[in-house]
């Protein structure tokens, strides 16, 4: 029997519906997948039992004779920011270390209710914020890939999803949730040659999801392949009166409207997207996704975004404001880790010396540091000089995207500007790392859809990735021109276990 570890989403579903194989028997396969990925990193907690038990499920259902459920038979990885009922939620951070939730999140909730089982809990950067996912309590998520040229560092899958995107490219799941504030899933996702949509802003549901930046995060699937993502999407998302910011739209049928046809379709190309020092080997795969959307039927138009150069220091003002916001709900009263400092003879802690303890030694560097900036730049004294001038950027970010959808339907670029890099190679330089996010963080801030895809890979054999970004709400427009990009790539590279 083909190994069944090797199939995606739809290829999963398809067979169980079929009988040609068991959900359990798929189940297994990847539990075993996970238990021998330990080098990796990938999975903070596994959960075999969740798999197996949708798994029976499916296969009773099929026995009775049942309408299957449309991820019925598809185990999946869950990123360790979604909360899970009775399953250990950290957010990948010490803070909420022993935190095990009572409740379930939205998204993690419409999945089960869609029939699939979960493997476990993916590692993650802290609190979602990094881009190599170096910044984790719990250790370095490593890349499957190794470069082809003779060296063999570590590499980073990218953040902050980066055990979702090792976890799919290595197949120890055939698909897992990222979360996206200004690229966490489009990147790792480029790093580690899979796919992976941001939607529109509001698609997905954000109650029950750890919160970095409210008004930027926003849930999305990470899968092999453009149609895998679309048939988790559809699960993902909906309607939910539980999040004010949750859009009150039906759900598309995404897949069902897949088309590698973009006849009538304009693909915008903003020149601002050619910054210094990228690589020729970005640019030449930029030019041939535009070739390759030329052959699907699209026109090609030339577009100014004057403001993207703006995007990424507006970015880290807005995300660390939001951030050291919604962070501070994490003091050691109600819930996680709770420390004490050492007092001399006779003295008393109190609850600002508890609160001091406990968010020094249960928050990372990274996090301490957005923490401080998003204190900074709310202080009294900076507030209008940065926070409001940075969203005011923001607005002439989005409206730049408006005046664009004038000419054109979906804009084209690069994903990132860069392969993956070695485990350790940008950590010490912080404004290295946030240059990650360079390509990302404008559609982020706009709210707009964005995807990746794998395009190719560079001289030493590591994935490359395109983005295609969209109107919003134009998801399918989206997944479209990317099943374009997609079938002439024909991506097909995989890494060698060396785990």
């Amino acid at each position: 029997m083909t190994d069944l570890t090797n199939l995606g989403i739809a290829a999963i579903r398809d067979g169980v519906r079929a009988g040609d194989f068991t959900a359990v028997e798929v189940a297994e396969g990847f539990i075993a997948k996970v238990a021998a990925a330990k080098p990796l990193n990938a999975f903070l907690v596994e959960t075999p039992e969740h798999a197996l038990a949708a798994a029976r499920a499916a296969d009773a259902a099929r026995a009775a004779g049942e309408a299957l459920k449309p991820l019925a038979g598809v185990p999946i990885g869950m990123k360790d920011l979604f909360c899970t009922k009775g399953v250990a939620t950290t957010a990948a951070s010490h803070i909420l270390e022993g935190f095990v939730p009572t409740y379930e999140s939205t998204v993690s909730q419409n999945l089960w209710d869609a029939g699939a089982g979960m493997l476990g809990k993916l590692n993650m950067d802290q609190v979602a914020m990094g881009s190599s996912n170096e910044t984790s309590a719990f250790g370095n998520v490593i890349s499957p890939w190794r470069r082809s040229d003779g060296g063999n560092a570590a590499l980073a899958p990218g953040g902050s999803s980066g055990g979702s995107s090792s976890a799919v490219a290595a197949r120890l799941c055939p698909g897992a949730t990222g979360t996206d504030t200004g690229g966490s899933i489009r990147q790792p996702a480029a790093f580690t040659g899979i796919s992976g949509i941001k939607p529109t802003y509001g698609r997905c549901s954000r109650w029950g999801t750890i919160a970095f930046a409210s008004s930027l995060d926003q849930a999305g699937p990470m899968a092999a392949d453009v149609r895998d993502c679309a048939i988790m999407l559809e699960a993902m998302a909906g309607f939910d009166a539980k999040d004010a910011t949750s859009l009150q739209l039906d759900v598309p049928q995404w897949e069902a409207g897949l088309s590698a046809d973009l006849t009538g379709k304009r693909v915008g190309i903003p020149k601002e997207y050619r910054v210094d020092g990228m690589p020729a080997e970005i640019e030449a795969l930029w030019q041939q996704g535009i070739a390759w959307l030329k052959d699907a039927g699209a026109t090609i138009v030339d577009v100014s975004l004057p403001h993207t150069k703006y995007a990424l220091p507006a970015y880290y003002i807005i995300a660390p404001a939001e951030a050291s916001s919604n962070l501070a709900r994490y003091d050691g009263v109600r819930y996680g880790l709770r420390d004490l400092p050492a007092q001399g003879s006779g003295e008393r802690a109190g609850l600002q010396d508890m609160y001091a303890a406990t968010r020094a030694d249960g928050f990372g560097a990274e996090v301490k540091r957005r923490i401080m900036i998003g204190a900074y730049v709310l202080s009294a004294g900076f507030y209008d000089a940065y926070y409001t001038q940075a969203q005011k950027v923001r607005t002439l970010i989005a409206r730049d995207f408006e005046r664009a959808w004038d000419v054109c339907d979906v804009l084209l670029t690069p994903t990132a500007p860069s392969a993956a890099f070695a485990l350790g190679e940008k950590s010490a330089d912080p404004i290295a790392m946030y240059l990650n996010d360079v390509f990302t963080v404008p559609s982020s801030l706009a709210g707009l859809p964005a995807m990746s895809v794998p395009g190719g890979l560079d001289a030493a054999g590591l994935p490359l990735g395109l983005q295609i970004i969209g109107r919003p709400l134009d998801e399918q427009g989206v997944l479209n021109a990317g099943l374009a990009i997609e079938q002439r790539a024909g991506f097909g590279a995989r890494p060698e276990a060396w785990w």
